[in-house]
């Protein structure tokens, strides 16, 4: 499985209408996984990894919450990646993430594993920019509009079509949305009918650049081509938070 999604990551290839020469080399990237099994973190860990180091990122990998209390370790990355539903994580472990994205660190992370993480730390809310609340019919047909076509993340993209979780959730209104998606009627939710909803958004967090899509809730939705482009230039984006921190459109 780990294998296959590797090799589908690979044959992806970027989108020649906004290729970007790589700005991870040398990058120091902390990429955390874990939390609900559900939305595979190893998996989608698997795909990502190749790529990180194709384009000369230094990757370390934990699945212990844990690292966010080593400080040495914490000052001297460039990039946090974190796939972690759910779960707890203790005060120390939360202050130590905030810590080293306040202070410049960037932050990336896609769908459930940023976004629907320690649902009792508003701390943590506050630096994500957002939280889950529901997925209406769970696996839907639904389409994503690119909303700022000018932005480097979404250049030359066009609408395009997942099957998977629509994520319906409470977003911070200071938040840079890139792209949204619109709720059609569900029986089980009718009065969401029209709702026009953030799908992937940039923000800062003191001198952190921070990045979320609410995309690819298993490794094997990473086969669509702009859902995994959009996360690659994500990650580009957020990792170049001490070079450039306050770089957001006005």
């Amino acid at each position: 499985m780990g294998i296959l999604l590797a090799v589908v990551a690979a044959m992806c290839v970027s989108l020649q209408a906004a290729s970007q020469e790589s700005v991870l080399k040398g990058k120091n990237i902390l990429f955390v996984y874990g939390g609900w099994d559900g939305h595979e973190p190893r998996q989608c860990m698997e795909v990502l990894k190749p790529w990180l180091e194709s384009e000369g990122a230094v990757v370390r990998l934990s699945e212990d919450l844990n690292v966010y209390t080593d400080k040495e370790l914490m000052g001297s990355i460039d990039l946090v990646i974190q796939t972690w539903t759910m779960g707890n994580i203790t005060h120390e472990q939360e202050r130590g993430l905030l810590e080293a994205v306040r202070g410049g660190a960037g932050l990336a992370g896609w769908h459930g594993g940023l976004c629907d993480a320690f649902r009792n730390n508003t701390d943590y809310q506050f630096m994500v920019g957002g939280q889950w609340v529901a997925h209406p019919g769970g696996s839907v047909d639904y389409d994503v509009d690119i909303l700022d076509k000018k932005d480097p993340v979404m250049r030359g993209l066009k609408r395009f079509h997942m099957k998977s979780e629509q994520y319906y959730m409470l977003v911070d209104p200071g938040v840079h949305v890139l792209a949204t998606t619109t709720f059609h009627s569900h029986p089980e939710a009718p009065w969401i009918e029209g709702t026009v909803m953030p799908v992937v958004w940039k923000k800062t967090y003191g001198k952190g650049r921070v990045f979320y899509s609410s995309l690819c809730h298993s490794a094997r939705d990473f086969a669509v081509p702009e859902a995994l482009e959009i996360m690659k230039r994500g990650i580009r984006w957020a990792a170049s938070s001490r070079q450039q921190p306050h770089a957001l459109p006005k």
